[in-house]
């Protein structure tokens, strides 16, 4: 999950409200213009076809006010709109009962259910609208054409037992693969939507969190620079002074405490001064399938992680890139490591590396730890934020740092209480000959 990204539960709350309106738009139109086109006619406004719009209507305007209140209490969204789309499909199906069934002008309205199905649910759950909707226009058409159901005010030579079987089944056919095909291409359509918006968002934050990254990474080498020389002069004083004054047990104790927190200042300066500053490493071709097993392998035998954290691994042979094995394996240590701490008692990390069609190479490093919330994933980028009771916080943000340098991206999604995955996106080189 992105950390900008609007939060889905929210997004699909704005969908199902618009839906709402529209639905209650659209519908008072439609109905509300065959209305008026059957009284232009001289027909009765208490004729029994009109009664049965009239009450369509009505039931419309309380099954959305129904779906308001609800909308605020329900928290299965998706479940609750699959509900709503279903009940549409019945509608519809009235309706083109009530305006002539097989010679109704508003079959099409499933294809506008259909539409904005694909919209709420997955392409799995609109095929099943798309087969509701088939089956119902299908029973509704054989049951007049075998005499069962005759629709309101439609004349007996207008019925569908006065044509032939074949053109029946013909616009049966029709209708049903038209649910199909509507289904199926606007189904793609807004999948492939979600994910370039998706994409397009992530790619947003990334380019904000490099500005925001590269502008701290200025400010941080002139200070670490400005502490790293008095730093060197006070130890190196304090050490004279050990030296030749004369033993004292309190003395010495003090000048140990000094020595040991100048030193851990030291490598806190040197750290924030990599940050800052990555230094240029020596590029050359990478089989990356051989660094990533030799890596893990020496992870599963690092004291760290004492015997508790098992490793699946997914990886594609053959996918070279350009970078220096140092960085390389620095990276990859440092995310083994952090999916390693976020699980707290015995659990797995499965790393999977595949290919992508842009040509790009993918290292996905996954836990099933106690994940992170929302907030935490906005912060965890930022120099110095922890949530470990130990640590500076600066590894996520070297290790973002180094990947800039190569051009490469890294995202996070996580789950509380679910666990996280890492992606890394590396660009992917042709094997040297």
């Amino acid at each position: 999950m992105n950390p900008s990204v609007q939060n889905p539960q929210s997004d699909y709350k704005i969908k199902l409200k618009w839906l709402l309106f529209y639905r209650i738009l659209f519908s008072s139109i439609l109905l509300g213009s065959t209305i008026i086109l059957q009284l232009g006619e001289n027909t009765s406004p208490f004729a029994p076809s009109l009664l049965v719009l009239y009450a369509i209507i009505v039931f419309i305007f309380i099954l959305s006010f129904i779906y308001a209140l609800l909308l605020k209490r329900i928290k299965g969204k998706v479940t609750f709109a699959f509900l709503q789309i279903t009940i549409d499909t019945i509608i519809v199906s009235l309706i083109i009962f009530v305006t002539g069934c097989f010679l109704s002008v508003f079959s099409f309205l499933y294809l506008v259910v259909l539409i904005y199905s694909s919209m709420l649910l997955s392409r799995r759950t609109t095929m099943v609208i798309a087969a509701l909707c088939s089956i119902q226009f299908g029973i509704m058409v054989d049951l007049e054409y075998y005499g069962i159901l005759t629709p309101f005010g439609m004349e007996a030579n207008h019925l569908a037992a006065t044509f032939a079987w074949n053109e029946v089944l013909f616009k049966i056919m029709i209708t049903m693969m038209a649910c199909f095909a509507v289904a199926y291409l606007s189904s793609l359509l807004s999948e492939q939507t979600r994910k370039t918006k998706k994409e397009l968002q992530a790619m947003e934050d990334h380019v904000k969190r490099v500005e925001k990254m590269a502008a701290i990474g200025e400010m941080a080498a002139g200070l670490a620079h400005e502490i790293k020389n008095p730093l060197a002069s006070l130890t190196g004083s304090i050490q004279l002074l050990k030296e030749d004054i004369r033993y004292d047990p309190d003395h010495d104790r003090l000048m140990h405490i000094i020595l040991r927190e100048a030193d851990r200042l030291s490598s806190l300066v040197t750290n924030f001064l990599l940050y800052a500053r990555p230094p240029a490493g020596k590029v050359e071709p990478i089989e990356l399938d051989k660094v990533l097993v030799e890596t893990a392998e020496l992870f599963e035998k690092d004291g760290s992680t004492d015997g508790r954290i098992s490793t699946t691994k997914q990886i594609t042979p053959g996918v070279w890139i350009e970078m220096d094995p140092v960085h390389l394996r620095q990276i990859l240590w440092n995310l083994l490591l952090n999916a390693a701490e976020a699980i707290e008692d015995v659990g797995n990390i499965a790393i999977e590396m595949f290919p992508l069609k842009n040509k790009d190479a993918c290292i996905k490093i996954s836990d099933d730890g106690c994940g992170m919330s929302p907030e935490t994933l906005k912060s965890i980028f930022d120099p110095f934020f922890t949530t470990k009771s130990s640590g500076t916080g600066l590894g996520l943000s070297i290790v973002h740092r180094i990947l800039e340098a190569y051009d490469s991206r890294l995202d996070v999604e996580s789950d509380p209480h679910k666990g996280t995955t890492i992606t890394l996106k590396l660009k992917q080189i042709n094997p040297p000959t």
